[in-house]
């Protein structure tokens, strides 16, 4: 039986050893290290819950407020049909008065005391649209398109006579769309009439709007609704026969989104079509207005991107402005992008050996038009401030000066055209290619013309003499006249000769050739 230790008594105790010592202190580290992790990772999670939690919130909250106003809207435009219906229907029965009292009475104008104060062009819009004859209103407004701002304030005016303006609009333009139906012989399919079809789109839309509630409501029938859907799918369908996108013209692309705008009949399922007719024709200023009105603002910042890539710099900074994404896309590099590229392709055009005679003139163009177009969006969009225009507009007046020397003619000496191989002046460009029926444009002689008596000369006396020759002209001398009455009996008319004039190398006959007045001094 062993004996029990004192616990008074004094043992040997084991000294711990550093290793064991380094191994507690690691483990200690890596203990307090995991747990920072570990804190720090929870926390994070904490933060992002908080935030997702706060976004939901926010969301939840834009949700019931959008359904609020969703409510409230629809409640309103329900509360509202009865009286915009019953103001639709007294506008109907005073228009069909109205044009019923026309029809009878050929003299019954102006029934509302209004006073033209242009050259009738207005009471000929209204008179047309009272009776609802779309077909002769289509053929006056395509008459003035130099009126074409004096158009844009009467024809809605006028268009508010119609009993049916949205029916009396589609017949007007039925002309042209959604297929041209002009004939080919009679050459007018070329005339481009699409400024006309989306001139009577746009005044249409003040004149249906509902009268309470605006815009929001369009008062258009059933049945004229469903016809502008249709007039759409045709347009669609006839792409396939013109080629695709690419090969539709701007002005048929602008009437067909118009024509969706102003009918209310834009489809979800049709959005990436839209956003490609936009694009290939963004360079028109309504454009980024239509982008809107067809629900492609969601798109808009990928059609902005779309757009500088493809070099259409000044259109992306009308599309950035119009749905405010200024600070994404700021301005100022896209203009001066722009005019770097435009500067290229002006330099590309003088490099092209093709077309070495107008290159300069085509280059410069391309510039100005380039120069003008950014002084116009600087202007606009009030950029003086960041982009100063003085120097766009130093260099467009050097351009257009540079231009202007180049139009100023040159002076002609009075001896130009002369002949140095027999010593006697040389005929007129034209000469020997004309009859002497040739009836002169040009001053009549000077005084210092002589006789026509001195018709000719013997072989052995030289004529007058001539100054040096002067070749590669082939304008007609400005300070001589060829007038047949001048001319000498014996002369008759000039040969036909070549360019080189080999009739006039030697006289066969013994004589000098017989020259009209003009030509002796």
């Amino acid at each position: 039986m062993g004996s029990i230790p004192d616990p008074g008594e004094l043992t040997e105790l084991t000294r711990p050893s550093f290793d064991e010592f380094q191994r507690q202190t690691s483990l200690m580290t890596s203990c307090t290290l995991l747990w920072k992790e570990l804190s720090d990772h929870f926390t994070s999670l904490e933060q992002n819950l908080q935030k997702k939690s706060e976004a939901l919130k926010h969301k939840i909250q834009t949700l019931d407020n959008q359904t609020k106003a969703s409510l409230a809207s629809l409640k309103k435009r329900e509360v509202t049909i009865d009286g915009s219906v019953e103001i639709a229907l007294e506008r109907v029965e005073e228009h069909r008065e109205l044009a019923l009292k026309s029809l009878s009475d050929p003299d019954y104008e102006n029934p509302d005391g209004e006073v033209d104060d242009g050259d009738g062009s207005f009471m000929v819009l209204k008179s047309l649209c009272l009776t609802m004859e779309s077909r002769e209103f289509w053929n006056f407004v395509i008459t003035k398109k130099k009126e074409i701002e004096i158009l844009r304030k009467q024809i809605p005016l006028a268009l508010a006579e119609c009993v049916d303006p949205a029916k009396f609009v589609i017949e007007a333009i039925s002309e042209v769309f959604p297929v041209d139906k002009r004939g080919e012989r009679s050459g007018e399919k070329g005339n481009d009439l699409g400024w006309a079809c989306v001139l009577i789109l746009e005044s249409l839309i003040p004149v249906v709007v509902d009268p309470v509630i605006g815009k929001s409501r369009l008062l258009v029938t059933p049945s004229v609704k469903e016809r502008a859907k249709e007039i759409a799918e045709t347009w669609k369908k006839s792409l396939e026969e013109r080629g695709g996108i690419e090969n539709v013209k701007t002005p048929d692309v602008h009437t067909f989104l118009q024509h969706l705008v102003t009918f209310g009949i834009v489809k979800k399922d049709d959005v990436d079509l839209y956003r490609k007719l936009v694009v290939g024709s963004a360079w028109r200023k309504q454009m980024p207005k239509l982008a809107v009105s067809l629900g492609l603002g969601d798109k808009m910042p990928d059609m902005i991107e779309e757009l500088i890539s493809r070099g259409q710099q000044l259109d992306a900074v009308h599309f950035t402005y119009e749905v405010g994404l200024v600070d994404k896309f700021p301005p100022v590099p896209l203009l001066k992008a722009f005019l770097k590229d435009a500067k290229k392709a002006a330099a590309s055009v003088l490099e092209d050996p093709e077309n070495t005679g107008r290159a300069a003139h085509f280059a410069a163009r391309k510039e100005q038009s380039a120069l003008r177009a950014v002084i116009k969006c600087v202007e606009d969009y009030k950029l003086e401030a960041q982009f100063p225009p003085e120097n766009l507009k130093k260099r467009l007046e050097q351009l257009e000066k540079a231009k202007t020397e180049k139009k100023r003619p040159a002076a002609v000496p009075a001896n130009k055209r002369t002949r140095a191989s027999n010593g006697g002046p040389m005929p007129p460009a034209k000469a020997g290619r004309l009859t002497n029926a040739y009836v002169s444009s040009f001053p009549a002689p000077p005084t210092f013309v002589r006789s026509p008596s001195h018709t000719q000369y013997p072989t052995g006396v030289p004529a007058y003499p001539s100054p040096p020759a002067v070749y590669g002209s082939r304008s007609p001398p400005s300070p001589y006249a060829y007038s047949p009455e001048a001319a000498a009996p014996i002369a008759g008319s000039y040969p036909v000769a070549p360019l080189n004039y080999p009739a006039y190398g030697g006289y066969g006959n013994g004589f000098a050739p017989a020259y009209h007045q003009a030509y002796y001094r």
